[in-house]
Order: structure tokens, then sequence, then C-alpha cells
């Protein structure tokens, strides 16, 4: 069975924008609802709307745009730099191995649609060299293998540059998060008594989190 997943690549961009897009929607609902407390509010009119916070901290929405306009500048943007040549590394080898791929199937489909006497046209180009003596069936089944594998290679390119655009949003948002040494965590035990209405007081162990 031939699968061709080339038409579901943009089916599942436009999902990812979606479920992207939703998620900065319902976090702007809670924000309007929930009443801000004075050490978080912002400063009016000191810098351009939708930018950084004023904690120095990029606004995520600000870190999405750019990432969908220019992959691996939302990580510019968090000063996350290491992760530019990776996601470049990414979409730049998938972009390579595609084109690769796609050169390929044509010279197959070429050679397979010119193995038929009755094709003279050439309508897909000369037969390659190395491909004259090949069998049609042999040159059919590498000429759908190559056509499925850059289907797929498409649909990689899209995660790739989906989970670019992700990856800057979430760090963005986890950015202001408190990690500093000063939090802490303490537990402690202590005996207690627990009454039950059939057995009575029965011992028991009372375990107390602080954090």
């Amino acid at each position: 069975m031939i699968l061709n997943v080339s038409s579901n690549c943009w089916i599942l961009f436009l999902s990812l924008i979606c479920v992207v897009c939703s998620t900065e929607a319902l976090r702007a609902q809670v924000k309007d609802q929930t009443p801000l407390k004075p050490e978080f509010s912002f400063k009016a009119n000191t810098q351009p709307s939708g930018s950084t916070l004023n904690s120095g901290f990029p606004d995520p929405r600000a870190v999405m745009l750019r990432s969908m306009t220019i992959p691996g500048w939302g990580q510019l943007t968090n000063k996350q730099t290491w992760k530019v040549p990776i996601v470049y590394g990414l979409l730049g080898g998938l972009g390579y191995y595609s084109v690769y791929l796609t050169r390929e199937y044509h010279d197959y489909r070429a050679a397979y649609y010119n193995s038929f006497e009755s094709n003279t046209d050439l309508r897909f180009g000369e037969t390659r060299a190395d491909l004259e003596n090949v069998s049609p069936n042999s040159l059919r089944d590498q000429r759908n293998f190559l056509r499925n594998r850059r289907d797929m290679t498409y649909v990689f390119i899209v995660l790739s540059y989906g989970l670019n655009i992700i990856d800057a949003y979430v760090f963005a948002h986890l950015r202001p998060f408190n990690v500093s040494d000063d939090l802490s965590f303490n537990s402690s035990v202590s005996p207690s008594v627990i009454q039950h209405p059939q057995t009575g007081a029965t011992p028991g162990l009372t375990l107390t989190l602080s954090f």
C-alpha cells in the first residue's frame, strides 16, 4: 500500500498553530479574570506593547511570533543561543535530504515511464545511464519508496518548525519562575491519634511538608 502523506503537512502545521494560539488565548483570558498583585503589576508606557515585561523577561507572545517569522529568533530572545545551531542543523539537514530524495524520485519516475516502449515522448526526461537496464518492477518499487520517504521528510520539516515555535514559547513562560537556591523543602513526622467511630482511638503518624 502506497502512502502519500504530503497532503497532510499543512493540516499538521495548522493544527499545531491552533494549539499554540488556543493556549495563548486561554492564558490571556485567565489573566484578565485574575486580579494582579501589586508586585506583578506592569509599568505603563515604559516599553512597546508585546515586547518585554517590566521584570526583564520577554513576552511569550512576542517570542512565539518571532519564532514563527524566523526560526531561532525566539531562542535568541530567550538567551538560549546554543539552541540556534540545533534548530538550523535540523531544518537544514531535513531540507537537504528532501532535495536529494526529490531528485532521486524524479530520476526513477522518468526511468520507469521510459521503460515502456509505448512511451516515447520523454515526458519526465531521459533515463539516467545507470537505470537503463533495471527492470520496470524494480524502478516502480524504488520510485514509490522515494516518494513516500520524501513526503515523510516534508512532514518532519513541518514538525521541526513547529517544535522550534513551541520550545521558544514554553521557555518564555517558564523563565519568570523562581528556581533560585532560596527554595527549600522541609518535612517532619509526628505521632498522632486518629479517632474512628467504630474502632475508637488509633495511634498514627502525621507527615508535614513545608515548601
